[in-house]
C-alpha cells in the first residue's frame, strides 16, 4: 500500500492540480473525473517512477547533451539511445507490485489503454498531441508493465524532441507519468472541439465521429463524419462525412452541451476525445486546452450575439510580440488620462477607458461602438484608410455581419461630447495657432513636456511607495495634459494639406502632393536618423573608432561604452546621441523593454552597417537636402499653377503649403514625447525595483515590470511577489513565441480577413512613397542585429522608430502594415524611397535574395525570377 500511494495513484484519488506527478493527461483526467464527468477508471504512474528509471538507465549524460545540442542527426541517435535504455531497464519490485495491484483493482485481464502523460503535455500553449505513445488493448500486467516502459521510451521519439524544442521547453524539466485505463469497448469514437479550430469562433462545436476505437481518427487511417453545433441554440449547423458514424442531432446536442460544461470546468475551450461504448454510454477519455486559438479579453461577452470588435494597437504599431504586464498598465493609465482631459473619465484609472482591452498580452481597442454607428463608420475607415489599410478592409466587410449593422446615432449626445471636448482640450484654438504661428506653437509643446516631465520628480532618497506614486502620477495626468498640444501641430499640416488640395484641384496630381511631405525639417525620427548617420561617418573618419566598429562586436562595443572606453570619437559622439535619443528603442511603446540608453547595442550596429564599404547613389543626408529642395520648389511651382484662377488663389495656395512643410514633421511629435514620458516612468519604476528586490520581494529591479501598479504596491506593503513574477514570465516567453497576431478579432474568437489583395503582375497594397525600383528584396522580421546592403529592398511587418536607422540605406519598402500615414510610409515619403505598404503576408510571399520591383504609386510589388542568395 505504501508504494501504491506513493508511486502509483488511481484516478478517483489523484489532485488534479498535480501536474508536476501526473502530466498533463493525468491532471485533466482526475480534474474531470472529480467534477463528475463519465471517465473510465484507471491508475496514474507518477513522475517518480519515471525518474528513478531514467537514473537507473544512466539517462543524464544523455540528456543533457540533447538539451545542449541544436537539432540534427546527433540528436537523433542519442534520442535513441534513450529509448534503447528506458525499454531496457529493470523496474523495483515495489513499483512492480503497486502497478499490478493497480491493475488487478480493474479486473482481471481486463484490456486497458496505456497512454503517456508528460509534464510538458496538454498545457495551455503546447498540446503535444501525438507526440508521445498510447498502446490500447493491453492485457495482462505483464504486457501492461512492458506498455509502461514504452511510454516512458516514447518521451525521447524525435518528434517529440523536436516538438519540445520548438516550443522552447527545456529538455532537462520534462519528466513523464502513464495513465492506465480501462478500455472503453467502443462502438463509436471521435473528438470534440468546444470552439471551431478552423475559424476560432467560441459556443461552436466541431465534432469528429468515426466507427469503433478513435485511434484510426487520430493517426489519420479513417475518414470521420463532421459537425458543427451551435452550442447556445442546440442546432446542428452543418453535417458532412460519409455518414458511417450516424450520430443523430440528439447525440450531438449531448456532445456539444457536455463539451460546454467541461470548458467551463477548465475555464478555456477544449480538444476532448469520447468514445460511446456498446451499452450506449458516453465516456471521455481525454481533454485539453485547444492551443491554437487566440485568447479573447477576459471582460469579452459570453453570447456570440453580443459581439465585440478589437482592433490590434499592437500590430498597428509594428510591435507583434506581447507587452509586459506594466507596460500594459501604463497604456491602461495613459488612456485614462486622455479620456479624462476629453470630459470623459473611466470608472477605475488604473484598469483604463473601457475601449481597451487585453487579449494574448497584446493591446486592442474596442471599435465596436464606431462600427455600429451609421454616421461614425465613415470616419473609422478614413482613419483606417490612412493608418492601415488592410484593417480598413477588414473592418468594411464587418457591415455584412448582421450583428454589426449599422445603426443611427442620436446625434444631440454625440455634438455635445464633442465640443465639450473640443473646448475642454482647446484643439481648435491650438490647431489656428499652429498655422498661425507654428514655431511658437512649437515652442509651446516643448514648454508643456517639460513641466509634465515635472511631474516624475521625486524627493532625494524617495522610497518605493513614492516612486510608484510618481509613475502613476506622471502618466495619469501627464499625457491627458501634453496631448492636445502635441496633435495640433500635426492636425494643423493636415488640415493646412487638405485645403491645399482642394484649391489646387486638378493642378497637381497626387504623386505631386505627396511629394512635399518629403525630408519633413521638423521630424523628429528623420533628424534621429541623420544624427546617427552623422556620427556614423564621424567615426568612419576617425582610425580609432572605425577599426573599434569593424573588429569588434557590438555587445562589446556596448559594454565598453558603458565603461567609457571608446575611442573618443565614437564615445563622445555616442553619449550626445543618446543624450537626445536614448529614451527610444525597438518595440519602445512597452515600458518593460530596454531603452538604447541602457543598452545601446541596437545603435552600434546600425553603426556598423552605416560604415562598411557599400555605394549609395548619395549620401543620405545630402539626399534630404535634396529631397528638401525639390519639395520648396514643388511649392513654388503648385502656388504658380494655382496664381493662374488668381492671385489670391496662388497666395493661400503658398501659405498652406509652407505650412504643411513646416508642421508636418511634428506628426512623429507625439509619440517622440509619449515615449520620453514612459521612459521616465520605467526609470522610477527601476529604483522602485530595486528596493523591493534588496527587501526579498522580487528577484530582481526589472521584475517590476511583470506586476501591476495595484500588485507592485502589495509588493511594497510585504507581499511576496517572486512566484507570481516568475510565472507571469513564463507567460510572456510563452506568448512570444505565437506566430500569429489578429489584426482585427470579434469577441466570438472568429478573425475576420479582408479578401487577398493581389494583381496579374504582383502583389498588391496601398501606394505609401512615388516612384518605382527594382532591386533585391530583405525580408527582415525584426530590426535587432538585422542588415540592409546599400539599395536593397526592405520587406518588413510593420514598423516604429527603431527600424527607420534601416531606411537610410534601403532602395524601397514594402511593409504587411500600414496607410498612408502609418509610421513607415511617413518616413519612406521623407526619404523619397518607393514604398508600398498593407501588402497581405509580404514576409511569407517574397524571399529574401528575390529581385521584386516596387511601383510607390500604384501600390504594386512584382516579383521576378528568385535569385539564389540566402536570407
Amino acid at each position: 500500500m505504501d508504494a501504491l500511494s506513493r508511486s502509483v495513484v488511481p484516478l478517483s484519488r489523484l489532485d488534479p492540480g498535480d501536474v508536476a506527478g501526473a502530466g498533463g493527461k493525468g491532471a485533466n483526467l482526475a480534474a474531470l473525473r472529480r467534477a463528475g464527468f463519465p471517465v473510465p477508471e484507471g491508475f496514474v504512474i507518477r513522475t517518480e517512477a519515471y525518474a528513478d528509471a531514467a537514473e537507473r538507465a544512466h539517462l543524464a549524460e544523455i540528456v543533457e547533451r540533447i538539451a545542449a545540442s541544436s537539432g540534427g542527426a546527433g540528436v537523433a541517435e542519442l534520442a535513441r539511445s534513450a529509448r534503447e535504455r528506458l525499454v531496457a531497464v529493470g523496474l523495483p519490485d515495489d513499483l512492480r507490485a503497486a502497478i499490478r495491484d493497480a491493475y488487478a483493482s480493474l479486473g482481471d485481464r481486463v484490456p486497458v489503454a496505456v497512454r503517456s502523460s508528460a509534464t510538458a503535455e496538454d498545457l495551455p500553449f503546447a498540446s503535444f498531441a501525438g507526440q508521445q505513445d498510447t498502446f490500447l488493448g493491453v492485457s495482462g500486467v505483464d504486457a501492461v508493465l512492458d506498455a509502461v516502459r514504452r511510454c516512458w521510451a516514447s518521451l525521447w521519439n524525435d518528434r517529440a524532441v523536436a516538438y519540445r524544442a520548438s516550443n522552447g521547453i527545456d529538455e532537462r524539466a520534462v519528466q513523464l507519468a502513464v495513465v492506465v485505463q480501462r478500455m472503453v469497448d467502443a462502438a463509436m469514437a471521435g473528438v470534440l472541439f468546444t470552439a471551431d479550430p478552423l475559424t476560432g469562433r467560441r459556443r461552436r462545436a466541431a465534432i469528429e465521429a468515426v466507427p469503433g476505437l478513435g485511434d484510426a481518427l487520430v493517426s489519420g487511417g479513417a475518414n470521420p463524419d463532421r459537425y458543427l453545433v451551435d452550442v447556445e441554440r442546440g442546432i446542428v449547423l452543418d453535417r458532412h462525412g460519409p455518414g458511417a458514424a450516424r450520430l443523430d442531432d440528439e447525440r450531438l446536442r449531448e456532445l456539444a452541451e457536455i463539451g460546454a460544461r467541461v470548458e467551463a470546468r477548465f475555464g478555456e475551450p477544449q480538444d476532448i476525445e469520447w468514445a460511446i461504448d456498446r451499452l450506449n454510454l458516453l465516456w471521455l477519455v481525454q481533454s485539453r486546452a485547444i492551443t491554437t486559438l487566440y485568447p479573447l479579453p477576459p471582460n469579452a461577452p459570453p453570447s456570440s450575439d453580443d459581439v465585440r470588435v478589437y482592433f490590434s494597437a499592437n500590430v498597428a504599431q509594428g510591435v507583434y510580440d506581447p507587452l509586459t504586464p506594466m507596460g500594459l498598465q501604463s497604456f491602461q493609465l495613459l488612456g485614462s488620462s486622455v479620456a479624462t482631459r476629453a470630459g470623459l473619465p473611466p470608472r477605475d484609472p488604473i484598469a483604463g477607458p473601457s475601449i481597451i482591452a487585453i487579449a494574448g498580452q497584446r493591446l486592442f481597442i474596442d471599435l465596436t461602438a464606431l462600427v455600429r454607428s451609421r454616421e461614425a463608420r465613415p470616419v473609422l475607415n478614413a482613419v483606417l484608410t490612412n493608418m492601415e489599410a488592410l484593417s480598413q478592409a477588414i473592418v468594411a466587410r464587418l457591415a455584412d455581419d448582421p450583428r454589426l449593422s449599422p445603426r443611427p446615432t442620436r446625434r444631440g449626445p454625440v455634438l455635445k461630447a464633442l465640443v465639450e471636448a473640443l473646448l475642454r482640450t482647446r484643439l481648435p484654438f491650438l490647431v489656428a495657432g499652429a498655422l498661425l504661428r507654428p514655431r511658437a506653437a512649437a515652442d509651446r509643446v516643448d514648454q508643456r513636456m517639460r513641466e509634465v516631465m515635472a511631474l516624475a520628480d521625486t524627493v532625494p532618497g524617495a522610497q518605493a511607495a513614492e516612486l510608484l506614486d510618481a509613475y502613476e502620477r506622471s502618466l495619469l495626468r501627464g499625457m491627458g495634459q501634453l496631448m492636445p498640444n502635441a496633435m495640433s501641430l500635426a492636425a494643423a499640416a493636415m488640415l493646412a494639406y487638405g485645403a491645399a488640395g482642394r484649391l489646387l484641384g486638378p493642378d497637381a496630381t497626387l504623386d505631386e502632393r505627396r511629394s512635399l511631405l518629403r525630408a519633413l525639417p521638423t521630424s523628429p525620427t528623420s533628424q534621429m536618423n541623420l544624427s546617427l548617420w552623422a556620427l556614423a561617418q564621424q567615426a568612419k573618419a576617425d582610425p580609432a573608432s572605425a577599426s573599434a566598429l569593424r573588429d569588434r562586436t557590438a555587445p562589446a562595443l556596448a559594454e565598453a561604452h558603458h565603461g567609457g572606453r571608446l575611442p573618443i570619437t565614437l564615445q563622445r559622439g555616442l553619449d550626445e546621441f543618446l543624450a537626445r535619443y536614448g529614451h527610444r528603442g525597438v518595440a519602445e511603446i512597452d515600458l518593460g523593454v530596454p531603452r538604447w540608453s541602457e543598452d545601446p547595442t541596437h545603435i552600434l550596429l546600425v553603426l556598423q552597417n552605416y560604415v562598411r564599404p557599400g555605394d549609395l547613389e548619395a549620401a543620405p543626408d545630402v539626399q534630404f537636402s535634396r529631397l528638401a529642395g525639390e519639395a520648396d520648389a514643388m511649392v513654388e511651382e503648385l502656388a504658380r499653377r494655382a496664381s493662374r484662377r488668381g492671385r489670391v488663389r496662388g497666395a493661400a495656395t503658398r501659405f498652406l503649403l509652407r505650412r504643411v512643410r513646416e508642421l508636418a514633421g511634428y506628426r512623429e511629435t507625439p509619440k517622440f514625447y509619449a515615449v520620453l514620458l514612459i521612459s521616465r516612468a520605467r526609470a522610477l519604476l527601476l529604483r522602485a525595483g530595486g528596493e523591493l528586490a534588496a527587501t526579498g520581494r522580487v528577484d530582481r529591479p526589472a521584475d517590476l515590470f511583470f506586476l501591476t501598479l495595484p500588485e507592485a504596491r502589495a509588493a511594497v506593503a510585504g507581499t511576496d511577489q517572486r512566484e507570481l513574477v516568475r510565472r507571469r514570465r513564463t507567460e510572456y516567453e510563452r506568448e512570444r513565441r505565437r506566430r500569429h497576431v489578429p489584426r482585427v478579432l470579434l469577441s466570438d474568437g472568429t478573425e475576420p480577413r479582408a479578401e487577398p489583395a493581389g494583381t496579374s503582375g504582383g502583389l498588391a497594397g496601398t501606394p505609401a512613397s512615388a516612384g518605382t525600383v527594382s532591386g533585391v528584396a530583405r525580408v527582415v522580421r525584426s530590426p535587432d542585429g538585422a542588415r540592409l546592403e546599400p539599395g536593397q529592398i526592405l520587406v518588413a511587418p510593420s514598423t516604429d522608430p527603431g527600424w527607420t536607422p534601416l531606411f537610410l540605406t534601403a532602395g524601397g519598402l514594402v511593409m504587411e502594415m500600414g496607410g498612408m500615414m502609418s509610421h513607415g510610409a511617413v518616413v519612406a515619403r521623407e526619404y523619397g524611397i518607393p514604398a508600398v505598404v498593407g501588402v497581405d503576408g509580404a514576409t511569407d510571399r517574397i524571399a529574401s535574395g528575390s529581385r521584386i520591383t516596387v511601383d510607390g504609386s500604384a501600390g504594386v510589388v512584382t516579383l521576378d525570377v528568385p535569385l539564389a542568395a540566402p536570407d
